[in-house]
């Protein structure tokens, strides 16, 4: 068997998630605003404005239309169905910045850098102004804009095609189990994000950064 099955090419490339891996967004950052209580805005972000619907949206649905069709549903909620738009970006909390350091400390290495996000193309453009550290990527793919999401095989081969990426020495980082999954099975070194520790931990083990990098830095 020759040295080439028996060893993992050295990565030269890493592909982050966006949401709860480099930014911080939660839509209970406002809802928390809009209720009196957590038990009626849990159940309002179960029920009413819930994954699956915001999903839609990161899978191209206009936000006009998602919001349409939710408030004929539940037309006693239509103010608040309506934040979730109008006020998109109080659920943006800023950036997880013991990631945005392992980013950099990527880029400064010369590493391959690519983002995967499942988000709709009518905020990404917020975000993408909001935080200057994703200029830092080579190429971001926005499922909005593919009108495919995560973790769709299809979404992966797409980023892997278009920037000439070899899965083998890709480094796939993201918080969610099923698109980690999905990742690995298509050959990527996929690695599910729970902390930037862990992450740093992990990236020096792969020798994509440098043993001496500064300790992970807290914030409040």
């Amino acid at each position: 068997m020759s040295e080439r099955t028996t060893r993992r090419a050295v990565p030269d490339t890493v592909i982050f998630d966006l949401g709860g891996v480099l930014i911080d967004w939660n839509p209970r950052y406002l809802y928390r605003h809009l209720f009196d209580d957590e038990s009626s805005m849990e159940q309002f972000l179960a029920e009413v404005c819930d994954g699956q619907w915001n999903e839609q949206q990161d899978a191209g649905r206009s936000w006009d239309e998602a919001i349409r069709l939710r408030s004929a549903e539940f037309p006693e909620h239509a103010a608040l169905i309506a934040a979730y738009r109008t006020r998109w970006d109080e659920m943006l909390r800023g950036p997880m910045h013991d990631s945005v350091a392992i980013l950099e400390e990527l880029r400064a290495r010369g590493v391959r850098l690519y983002a995967l996000t499942n988000w709709s193309q009518e905020t990404f453009p917020l975000a993408f102004e909001r935080y200057p550290f994703l200029r830092a990527f080579e190429g971001i793919v926005v499922s909005g804009q593919e009108r495919m999401i995560k973790p769709d095989p299809a979404i992966f081969q797409l980023l892997l095609n278009r920037y000439g990426i070899d899965p083998g020495r890709a480094v796939y980082v993201d918080d969610a189990p099923r698109n980690v999954d999905a990742a690995a099975k298509l050959g990527m070194h996929a690695l599910q994000f729970r902390d930037a520790a862990v992450l740093r931990g992990e990236l020096l083990a792969l020798g994509l950064l440098d043993g001496t990098a500064p300790e992970v830095r807290q914030h409040g």
